[in-house]
């Protein structure tokens, strides 16, 4: 039993790391192209990742109901 539970753990750290090292790549790329496309300005990016990140959200379903959840 205790070697269920210790397998179970070790999977789901594993999908955690997995997951973080993603999101890391990720932002690393979006750092870049950041710098390339616009010379380091935040101020544009964060704009355009709002708008996108809302476009996301609001596209599949019209409405931004998976917000509500937060």
């Amino acid at each position: 039993m205790q070697h269920l539970g210790f397998t179970y753990l070790i999977k789901n750290v594993s999908v955690a790391i997995g997951i973080v090292l993603i999101w890391r790549g990720v932002w690393v790329a979006l750092d870049l192209i950041d710098r390339w496309l616009f010379g380091g300005d935040h101020i544009i990016t964060a704009i355009l990742g709002i708008v996108a990140g809302l476009l996301i959200l609001y596209l599949p379903e019209n409405n931004l109901k998976a917000l509500e959840r937060l």
